[in-house]
């Protein structure tokens, strides 16, 4: 997109295409990762999960309204949650590289991963926050209505509003920073895992569905 948006410049411009570029510097990864799964992962995820809710409390920390598991899910979720902590783990090896004696190498350290599972009923919603103390994080959507919208992932501009302060109008007219200064929407989606840096901030918007919104969220630190 940033190639096609280049050359629509430079030929407007008349100025050389070879000299021309469009860098992004400091840029925040994140990852949109669909999983194919059956869905009768999904299902079991989501039986799990369920009973696991009628039987614990669970724990009142970034979210307001619904319910969320303590950060043991693997030790309680069988096959499935270990399948879906393998795939996080895997994922984050991907893209994460370790400075070592001979140069860059790619891959990550031994993991230490910490999970939990949520569940948004209609009206229920993350506040805005971080989590501090891991490099990565995650989340998997199990299930949810995706007709009814609502519940979107709510990615914070790790800029804060600074580039809205001067002229509030104003915006960078680039590919990729149309957002610049204010937040990204995600939808939930079931069977997409999406990973991003632990500091980034982030919230979930009100569910609107009578339909839960069931999801497991991880940490993964050094």
């Amino acid at each position: 997109m940033a190639d096609a948006f280049a050359d629509d410049l430079v030929h407007d411009l008349a100025i050389e295409r070879d000299a021309f570029e469009i860098r992004s510097l400091f840029p925040t990864p994140v990852l949109r990762a669909p999983v194919h799964q059956p869905k009768a992962f999904n299902d079991a995820l989501e039986r799990i999960i369920l009973d696991r809710a009628a039987s614990q409390s669970g724990v009142a920390l970034s979210n307001a309204g619904g319910w969320q598991s303590n950060d043991d899910f693997l030790s309680w979720s069988g096959a499935p949650g270990a399948q879906l902590v393998d795939l996080v783990r895997r994922l984050a090896d991907s893209v994460t590289g370790m400075a070592t004696a001979d140069g860059f190498a790619r891959g990550g350290p031994a993991w230490k991963i910490n999970a939990w599972a949520n569940i948004n009923r209609a009206g229920d919603i993350n506040h805005i926050h971080h989590h501090p103390g891991a490099f990565w994080s995650a989340v998997y959507w199990v299930s949810m209505d995706e007709t009814a919208g609502g519940g979107e992932l709510e990615l914070c501009d790790p800029r804060g509003v600074l580039p809205t302060m001067y002229a509030p109008q104003l915006s960078f007219g680039l590919p990729g920073c149309l957002s610049a200064g204010g937040s990204d929407f995600i939808p939930p989606r079931a069977g997409v895992m999406l990973m991003f840096p632990a500091w980034l901030r982030h919230a979930v918007r009100p569910h609107a569905s009578d339909q839960p919104r069931i999801s497991v969220a991880f940490n993964l630190c050094v």
